[in-house]
């Protein structure tokens, strides 16, 4: 039993019990969301929501906000001695997903 959720204007595919990072949603840790259906599997049956499914709900709790890994994005123009380096560190919200029906 899976279900496509949206959150952040990115689908994510989960299960119950799953912990899912994603973009950071502004709650407090220990705060229950409910995230929009795009589609849910109860194991038989595929419903697609034109485009939410109205029946399936989806709620999860905030476990924890973070910041991911840094990353090096590097500039330069050829020949010209122009270089740039910076770093940048995307932050995301850990839901561990509770309900799912």
């Amino acid at each position: 039993m899976y279900a496509v959720i949206q959150s952040g204007g990115k689908q994510y595919k989960v299960t119950q019990g799953e912990l899912v990072r994603m973009d950071v949603i502004k709650a407090e840790k220990g705060a229950t969301v409910n995230f929009d259906v795009l589609a849910f599997n109860d194991g038989a049956n595929l419903v697609l929501g034109t485009p939410l499914v109205d029946t399936a709900k989806v709620s999860g709790k905030v476990v924890t906000h973070g910041r991911a890994k840094k990353i090096i994005v590097f500039t330069y123009k050829r020949r010209k001695g122009f270089h740039k380096k910076r770093g940048h560190r995307q932050e995301f919200t850990e839901v561990m997903i509770d309900t799912l029906g």
